[in-house]
């Protein structure tokens, strides 16, 4: 017999939004089709309109320069690297699995609930500017992790994964399904911790297949890769949008986007993973794992690529992070039915 649908549980939002797991959404009208109700609280016009033509939308100084230097000296702390003896950036921890030693050549940073990573994510500026492209206030925010990647060499070289023809590729990928009849929409989003150089690679995307996407699927043949593009990049450029420490990068979970190798001589790139969603408050088992989650330091467990780290676990290395009140309502611990933070 096939597998029953998923439940859809409705989102606490004005908008009709539905999701079975706070990761992909469905909708009436997609995000770059939307019209907005709610006033722009962050983007100008000109951003909004450039969200939904190409996919995506760079926010300028969402959290403060100093902020995201905090960040960067923490990741640095939390892996026990010395950013001084880069020699240290290749000595390789014990893995659990081959998923494990993946992450690490990534250069994943296993930390979810750290203060500093609360402060961004509780931050006035990140919350306004996944209103404006939402068009709802009740959100709530991913329990992500960061990523420090070192010069991609030695115990880091991307050339100790083997490659695939298909499926996933850190290159370029999209992270939903795009054969499906109906597309899910879905938002991510980065904060830079540090400048970005072309040498040191980080976030690229194609954002002139997003533009033509419709276009471009109805011309591909049956049984296409629906993670992988295999696209021309003659025809669909890919291109690396320059951000600085503090900048939070929004994207379209339809565009196709990767993260370029970093080939400098001694210098990392740097970011926070930090999205938010429609809120999911009757979707209780979400909601009450989630709260548990920042309330023992436990690993999320929304996605099974967050793994923890092996060395010493969160829960023994501080406590839970305080929460304002509009973090409380990004993590459900308080609804949005109450009167507060919007």
């Amino acid at each position: 017999m096939p597998e029953p649908a998923p439940y859809l549980h409705r989102a606490a939002t004005g908008r009709p939004y539905f999701s079975a797991d706070g990761e992909t959404y469905l909708a009436p009208t997609p995000l770059r089709d939307l019209r907005k109700t709610e006033p722009l609280r962050v983007l100008s016009e000109e951003d909004f309109a450039f969200w939904q033509t190409y996919g995506y939308v760079v926010v300028r100084e969402a959290v403060t320069p100093g902020e995201a230097k905090a960040l960067l000296d923490f990741a640095w702390r939390f892996q026990g690297l010395d950013p001084d003896r880069p020699g240290t950036w290749y000595e390789e921890p014990a893995f659990r699995s081959e998923l494990d030693r993946h992450l690490y050549i990534y250069g994943f940073v296993e930390a979810y609930h750290h203060q500093f990573i609360w402060d961004s994510r509780q931050s006035r500026r990140v919350y306004d500017a996944f209103v404006d492209v939402w068009d709802s206030p009740e959100l709530w925010v991913t329990l992500d992790r960061l990523n420090l990647n070192p010069p991609n060499r030695h115990t880091r070289s991307r050339s100790l994964i083997e490659p695939t023809d298909e499926g996933f590729d850190i290159e370029l990928h999209w992270d939903v399904d795009t054969t499906l009849a109906v597309l899910p929409q879905r938002v991510q989003g980065i904060i830079a911790l540090n400048d970005t150089r072309p040498e040191l690679g980080g976030f690229q995307c194609a954002p002139e297949l997003f533009r033509r996407l419709e276009e471009w699927r109805v011309a591909q043949p049956p049984g296409r890769d629906p993670v992988r593009p295999n696209t021309d990049r003659a025809e669909f450029p890919v291109v690396r949008p320059d951000l600085q420490a503090g900048d939070l990068l929004i994207f379209n979970g339809l565009l196709a986007h990767g993260v370029a190798p970093n080939l400098s001589d001694n210098a990392v790139r740097a970011v926070q993973y930090l999205s938010m969603m429609p809120a999911l408050e009757e979707h209780t088992a979400l909601r009450d794992s989630r709260v548990d989650s920042w309330r023992t330091l436990a690993t999320p467990d929304w996605n099974g690529t967050l793994l923890g780290d092996a060395r010493e676990p969160e829960a023994l290395r501080y406590g839970p992070a305080e929460l304002t009140d509009l973090g409380r309502r990004l993590l459900g611990l308080d609804s949005w039915a109450t009167e507060g933070a919007r």
